[in-house]
């Protein structure tokens, strides 16, 4: 990845043009990350680069651990943090599958992604670039 880009994909299930409320709330989560990255980064030349995935029912039925995933320049948001990927039970849109949930230190489980995660993640990554 070029030293200048900051690449933060994001997945998640859309069924019938919906998702779940935990990927509703990280959607939000990344938009609110996007404009704090986007003011730390103004004058240092780093660009940033979202791109959302949508997961199809045939995808997420394959492996539910796609949806509400996001990946930084190339790792896993998880990895950053080191932090463990979990599941728990969603909502309709997700039918009787678990959802991807993330865990930090072994006890804060977070079902939506809050900015403060996606922020400390993005500088991990620009950090190590």
């Amino acid at each position: 990845m070029s030293n200048n880009i900051l690449k933060i994909e994001w997945e998640r299930l859309v069924s019938e043009g919906e998702t779940c409320p935990r990927c509703h709330a990280t959607e939000t989560e990344i938009e609110k990350a996007i404009l704090h990255l986007h003011s730390l980064f103004n004058s240092s030349g780093i660009q940033i680069v979202l791109e959302k995935r949508e997961i199809t029912p045939e995808q997420f039925k394959e492996n539910p651990f796609l949806s509400n995933r996001i990946i930084i320049n190339g790792r896993l948001l998880e990895d950053y943090l080191f932090a463990k990927t979990g599941k728990s039970p969603c909502c309709s849109v997700c039918g009787p599958n678990d959802c991807r949930t993330v865990i930090l230190n072994d006890k804060e489980i977070y079902e939506s992604i809050p900015a403060e995660l996606i922020i400390k993640a993005s500088l991990m990554a620009v950090s190590n670039q």
